[in-house]
């Protein structure tokens, strides 16, 4: 150890001694400071290069995907696999350093700042206590009088004391001093020679990577130079083709291919318009196509073929030159007749005359089918129609997969209550599953406790089934016993009689004993309850996906609804009035479970935000564009008219934002279409005037039924038809709803 000062100057405390202290603490207060900056620029490089190696992460699994949509290229599929697993060694390896760098930081340069400059500053300041002590005692000694002798002897025994004790103090600072000065050193040159070690090894470790791919980069080079020129070739070789066809006159039809090919593959196919069998006998363009001894089509490859003639040797075609749409046939079977229209005279004697050729093939085909052949082809056709949503019903319309849907969620194969097994029925909305026993007792609670439902016998609407699967018995119970286990009661078993059975469901959902209370229940609800938004904290977790009470903030709303001022960030909402916890909730994104968390605390599910236009939690959930939030909160009896500050009802907002999905969801729970808002509007004037072709076409379905009804007239299914798809389409495949819209303001009703 360098001694820097003496312990005998410190003893004597001579100006030298003082003058060397405050060079000292000069010293030790610059190196602070640095010390200080460096380590805040250490923090600042390890938060970049940790970003950095995470976005260099993210681009390598990038590359790695795209390595797998090139599996047909090995040329391709190599590159971009090597590339990504050296870049994704390369960023180990700098995390690595990073961790090194921070592992240095921490063990000398924080530990010289945090505790040995920080033990240096309060012996200092102990010193300096001391040596104020010594010079009051020292002031007092000398002016004590001659004549006062007992003063005298006092004030030199406080002498004494405060010598002793300014003397141990500057040993003492001395000694810090001391050992400041010598640990600063090793402490910066041990960080420096720390990190220098990491940097070699990180740089050791690429050198190596790299030489090890310098054989396969050379190879990769010759192969790149050889692709280049076979590319220019082919180039080359494109252009004057491009340029031949392009002298052709483009403006003919193409002749309809008919493929010589063996039995089971394609023999003719082609676009061709289909018209529909529903009561708009509306014209659709599909690819139709005749294999197998059958005519099909399908609009998309990835979809489903259908099939419109199931035997061609059953059928006939013909031509309808009196229709009023030109180039059309029809072939007839003896179930149906389709009417089809091809693009010009041409197509169709060409497409007539493959038709008539395939009938007359299937006629004169010598080999019959063996029965393997028909049963693949009886299995191929069952597993297709098994995919379409209006195949998979049983008796009753039920379908036959809504019970294995719900029971596969975690919780649901017991019943919520009671835990039997293999639940068949279910309350829809609390969103539980229920045994045949409890199912009873739940509906003498009544239908705003709960609605009972059978998943084997009852209709099941898409959304219902999609809002059991979000919720279920794990998330409900979590609420409505999460004091169960503190409050040390117990549950009943499937072999309890009915009346504990009906004495724990009535504690459990109408007292609701066992839930966690809030700070202030009662309270009425604040300002904050009033302005949602931001990203808030539930005050219990739940499972995952979706933990209740965490809500983002989504992107901008649309028109309808403006948008909620921000909330501050973490904010805990347990403080909240409930019926301004199922506001927030119902917000982009909803979270269910904080909805019926906020519901068994005696929210009321038409709360009104009298801060924000009057809306209500539906309103919240229309803007969201949460086919699942307003299913949720329209079983739980929120009001489908409610309307805001400007008469806007969730029908009128759903129409505003152009969500069809919900609209039809609105119509089907009675919403009225004939209300008008402040601006005298109703739902059906504004998608004119936004010309949405969906909803309006929808509206003016309702209101056709609606004038049917009125009349005593049952109507046609057409109505129902059309809304089971929209529906079905609003919960399983919502971007089909997505559709451009048309000019409608001319057209009339």
């Amino acid at each position: 150890m360098t001694v820097t000062l003496g312990l005998e100057e410190g003893l004597r405390d001579s100006p030298r001694f003082r003058a060397a202290v405050e060079t000292v603490e000069l010293e030790v207060s610059v190196l602070e400071t640095q010390l200080e900056k460096l380590l805040k620029l250490g923090g600042t490089m390890l938060e970049s290069g940790r970003q950095f190696c995470s976005h260099s992460k993210s681009f390598a699994s990038g590359i790695q995907e795209l390595s797998q949509n090139s599996s047909g290229d090995t040329l391709m599929s190599e590159c971009l696999e090597k590339f990504s697993q050296s870049l994704s060694r390369m960023m180990e390896q700098q995390e690595e350093l990073l961790e090194t760098a921070q592992q240095s930081l921490k063990l000398q340069l924080q530990t010289l700042v945090k505790e040995d400059i920080k033990q240096f500053k309060e012996t200092r300041k102990e010193f300096e206590r001391g040596s104020e002590s010594l010079g009051s005692a020292l002031h007092h000694n000398a002016e004590v009088p001659r004549r006062r002798q007992h003063d005298a002897e006092d004030a030199m025994v406080t002498l004494k004391a405060a010598r002793t004790t300014f003397r141990n103090r500057a040993l003492d600072y001395v000694l810090q001093i001391n050992v400041i000065q010598s640990k600063k050193k090793f402490e910066i040159l041990k960080f420096v020679l720390s990190f220098m070690e990491a940097q070699s090894v990180f740089l050791e470790q690429g050198s190596r990577a790299s030489k090890e791919l310098e054989e396969y980069r050379k190879s990769l080079a010759a192969q790149l130079h050889e692709l280049v020129l076979e590319s220019a070739r082919e180039k080359r070789d494109m252009e004057q083709r491009h340029a031949a066809i392009k002298q052709k006159d483009l403006s003919q039809d193409d002749d309809v291919p008919e493929i010589q090919a063996e039995p089971g593959q394609v023999v003719t196919e082609g676009y061709l318009y289909k018209r529909a069998s529903n009561a708009f006998k509306t014209w659709s363009r599909r690819w139709f196509s005749i294999q197998n001894n059958q005519l099909v089509y399908q609009k998309k490859a990835k979809d489903v073929v259908t099939v419109v003639v199931e035997d061609l040797r059953l059928c006939t075609v013909k031509p309808c030159p009196d229709h009023e749409r030109r180039f059309c046939f029809e072939v007839v079977s003896p179930s149906k007749a389709c009417l089809l229209q091809a693009d010009s005279e041409h197509h169709l004697q060409a497409w007539m005359c493959a038709v008539q050729n395939s009938i007359a093939s299937a006629y004169n085909e010598d080999r019959p089918e063996s029965p393997g052949q028909h049963l693949e082809r009886s299995a191929s056709m069952t597993a297709a129609t098994l995919q379409s949503p209006s195949s998979r019903k049983l008796r009753g319309g039920v379908d036959k997969h809504v019970v294995d849907q719900v029971q596969r969620l975690e919780g649901n194969a017991q019943c919520c209550d009671c835990r039997e097994a293999a639940p068949e029925w279910a309350s829809i909305n609390l969103g539980i599953t229920l045994c045949i026993e409890c199912s009873g007792i739940h509906r003498s609670l009544g239908v705003h406790f709960s609605k009972v439902r059978s998943l084997t016998l009852d209709a099941w609407e898409p959304e219902l089934v999609k809002l059991m699967t979000v919720l279920g018995n794990r998330v409900i119970n979590q609420i409505y016993e999460a004091r169960v286990e503190e409050m040390n009661m117990k549950r009943p078993q499937p072999g309890s009689s009915r009346s504990e059975k009906e004495a724990w469901i009535r504690a459990k959902y109408v007292e609701r004993k066992f839930i966690t209370k809030f700070p202030n229940p009662g309270a009425p609800p604040t300002r904050s309850s009033r302005e949602p938004g931001g990203q808030e904290r539930s005050p219990r977790p739940f499972p995952k996906p979706k933990p209740p009470g965490h809500i983002r903030r989504g992107p901008g709303l649309r028109e309808g609804v403006s948008p909620s001022r921000a909330a501050p960030a973490s904010e805990d909402l347990r403080h909240l009035h409930p019926g301004a916890l199922l506001y927030r909730a119902a917000a982009a994104p909803p979270s269910l479970p904080t909805m019926s968390d906020a519901l068994a605390h005696g929210a009321d599910v038409n709360w009104v935000n009298t801060a924000q236009e009057s809306r209500t939690p539906l309103l919240q959930a229309v803007a969201a564009n949460s086919l699942l939030a307003c299913e949720f909160l329209l079983q739980n009896g929120a009001n489908v008219n409610q309307s805001d500050s400007k008469g806007r009802g969730p029908l009128h907002h759903a129409t505003i934002l152009g969500h069809t999905g919900l609209a039809c969801l609105f119509l089907k729970r009675g919403a009225n279409m004939n209300a008008v808002d402040g601006e005298g509007k109703d739902p059906l004037g504004i998608a004119i005037d936004s010309a949405n072709a969906d909803i309006v076409t929808l509206l003016r379905l309702a209101k056709m039924r609606e004038a049917e009804l009125a009349l005593g007239q049952s109507g046609d299914e057409t109505y129902l038809d059309i809304f089971q798809d929209f529906s079905f389409m609003a919960s399983n495949d919502p971007e089909k709803l997505a559709r451009k819209t048309y000019d409608l303001k001319l057209t009339t009703l």
